[in-house]
């Protein structure tokens, strides 16, 4: 029967996928004749060796996704201490190999935690915590001797560490890509077969998406930050939890951000991952290097 579900998944996947797949396509296409391909961090400019360097012989363990405290009230609803929470991630990589592996790819080891925290209630509760371990590979890509972003693919579990009637779990093998379009301008796109073996969530890929697409933008002096998420719920209407956030670098010697997020949508936390949530939250963020993965 799980075979038989796995199978009737990715059919659904091959079809939906698709408009993203080419959505990545293209941007890769259009990106071989940008110019401005070599990108700076700060005032240091990246170009093909320094990146080669990077990823052969930079740091180990690193910064994954976006690293976040933040904490707000939802939007369109009264304002309670049970619907006003802080909401906090921790993610990481680790580099598992010296070498480049074949297809000039390296293997990572990631793991994201978000947090949900009722702050305002008594006890202050941590609501949802959310597991998101995964392992693969990762590629970067150089075109025309100028670095314009990676492609990966993972093996990822997420599951709320819960049993029971509460407990949520599911497997996804996921493509995904992020490619670099001039030093403002960069974007992402990711797609997953999924393996749901919750007993409590068959229903997930309804609320928590089949494939996303995003945007990203940076202002020239590095400051100001700003991108768009868009997840795809399964179905053929156009059903997209939509993420929106923007930062703004308080101290520019520092890579910490003023943050704001608003979430509009399902699937934020897995606990109540089909239960409808806009929610308009603000803290500080601490960004990877180049990109944020999503």
């Amino acid at each position: 029967m799980r075979i038989y579900n796995l199978m009737a998944n990715f059919a659904v996947m091959k079809n939906l996928a698709s408009p993203l797949l080419l959505f990545i396509l293209s941007i890769i296409v259009a990106s071989v004749d940008v110019s401005a391909q070599i990108v700076s961090v700060g005032h240091e400019y990246i170009n093909t060796d320094s990146m080669r360097r990077e990823f052969d012989k930079g740091p180990y363990f690193t910064l994954y996704k976006d690293n976040y405290f933040t904490f707000g009230p939802p939007i369109g609803e009264k304002i309670t201490r049970e619907n006003t929470n802080a909401k906090f991630q921790v993610s990481i990589s680790q580099k598992l190999t010296k070498s480049t592996l074949p297809g000039n790819t390296y293997l990572y080891l990631f793991y994201t935690q978000k947090v949900f925290w009722n702050v305002l209630e008594e006890s202050l509760p941590m609501t949802d915590l959310n597991f998101n371990p995964g392992i693969g590979l990762c590629k970067p890509l150089f075109v025309k001797n100028r670095y314009i972003g990676k492609l990966s693919l993972q093996l990822e579990h997420e599951s709320n560490g819960r049993d029971s009637i509460n407990s949520r779990s599911w497997n996804k093998i996921t493509f995904g890509a992020n490619i670099i379009i001039d030093n403002n301008l960069s974007v992402h796109g990711k797609v997953w077969i999924p393996i749901v073996d919750g007993e409590n969530n068959k229903d997930i890929l309804d609320y928590c998406g089949i494939y996303q697409v995003g945007t990203s933008y940076i202002s020239t002096n590095k400051r100001w930050h700003a991108s768009v998420v868009l997840v795809k719920r399964r179905g053929w209407n156009l059903n997209y939890n939509t993420i929106v956030e923007l930062a703004w670098k308080f101290n520019k010697n520092q890579n910490q951000y003023l943050f704001m997020q608003y979430y509009n949508g399902y699937g934020e936390g897995l606990l109540e991952y089909n239960k409808f949530h806009s929610q308009l939250r603000v803290g500080i963020v601490i960004k990877p290097n180049l990109f944020s993965d999503y």
